[in-house]
């Protein structure tokens, strides 16, 4: 999927950034609840809404963890539930999305996902990403509780079965804290731009803490994909993820800064800017040189001969030291507009 040989975008958001609505486990095993969090979600302006797809004896050990086994077993949705889920965002036009922690699920909710991701508990669980990885579609991997060099680790496994994850910048990675919420210390947003420096890969942020200036700040440093979980109301709800998570009022409102964000970043060239030409500053607020007083024709030029005034008309001063030691070729007044052209070479 090159285009003009320029790698293609496969996480570009609608407002400049991949935003996702993580709603993950917050319909607490409810499909009608489930799907009013969807419609929700998806009025709220997000591009993409995100599930986790999963069994209880798919993700926990019941001999091990036998009351997670059971958490997970009460939070969990059908095989048709999750495919009405599905359908029921692409006719309000945003991407379904899951992690996907029951991998026999990968038969039946593929076509659906356009984009995987992988959560930050699978990070290390290479026989469910060696799957998805041998499908081809892109991936986003979160990466809390790891170090560095497991990430690389991973990153590396996938391009070894697949080098287009690599070539093609199919892969994106997200700065994570994998606790419910984290204080602000703990969101280590400098770690999106290692991560960016040691990968080249897209990067971005998944949010655990409360509120939404990580967000915010996590954009403004470069952000390409925001990860948010997502609740109708966080009042009278014990379940943890709740507690993190945003309303719609809240992600319009982290929309409209985010678009805010990313039209004050701008581009990358350093030019000068539509309104500093509209307005003429570049003339008006720059200085030009003129004589200080009346020069003949044959005067060499000192520098007393000169001073550098605004407006920048005829000679910019930045060639101030261009004209003096030359020789005057015609006769000028004090303060009139120079020409290169009145110097001798």
């Amino acid at each position: 999927m090159i285009i003009h040989g320029e790698v293609m975008k496969y996480f570009q958001g609608k407002n400049g950034v991949f935003v996702i609505a993580e709603i993950g486990g917050n319909h607490e095993g409810n499909f009608e609840y489930a799907q009013r969090l969807t419609r929700l979600a998806a009025d709220s302006g997000v591009d993409a809404i995100k599930f986790q797809i999963y069994s209880g004896d798919h993700l926990v050990n019941p001999l091990i963890d036998p009351d997670r086994n059971k958490h997970f077993k009460k939070f969990q949705l059908t095989k048709d539930q999750y495919i009405d889920l599905a359908n029921l965002c692409r006719q309000l036009g945003v991407i379904f999305m899951a992690s996907i922690w029951d991998i026999d699920s990968l038969s039946y909710i593929d076509k659906f996902m356009p984009i995987y991701k992988i959560g930050s508990g699978d990070l290390t669980a290479h026989n469910i990403i060696k799957r998805i990885v041998q499908i081809g579609k892109p991936i986003i991997l979160s990466t809390g509780l790891a170090d560095l060099e497991e990430v690389l680790h991973t990153v590396e496994f996938i391009y070894s079965i697949n080098p287009s994850y690599r070539d093609e910048k199919k892969l994106a990675l997200l700065q994570c804290a994998s606790m419910y919420p984290i204080p602000d210390e703990d969101a280590n947003l400098n770690v999106m731009l290692t991560l960016r420096e040691k990968t080249g890969l897209p990067v971005g942020y998944s949010d655990h803490t409360i509120g939404i200036t990580a967000v915010e700040t996590a954009v403004a440093m470069g952000a390409e994909i925001i990860e948010i979980h997502f609740t109708d109301t966080r009042e009278g709800k014990t379940f943890r993820d709740h507690f993190v998570s945003l309303t719609k009022e809240e992600i319009h409102l982290l929309i409209e800064k985010i678009q805010k964000i990313k039209k004050l970043q701008g581009g990358f060239d350093k030019i000068p800017t539509r309104s500093e030409i509209e307005s003429n500053h570049v003339i008006s607020f720059r200085r030009g040189v003129y004589p200080t007083r009346n020069l003949e024709a044959g005067e060499v030029i000192r520098e007393e001969d000169l001073v550098t005034l605004r407006p920048c008309t005829g000679i910019s001063a930045e060639f101030f030291f261009k004209i003096v030691g030359k020789k005057l070729l015609v006769n000028v007044k004090k303060g009139q507009t120079l020409s290169m052209e009145y110097f001798s070479k």
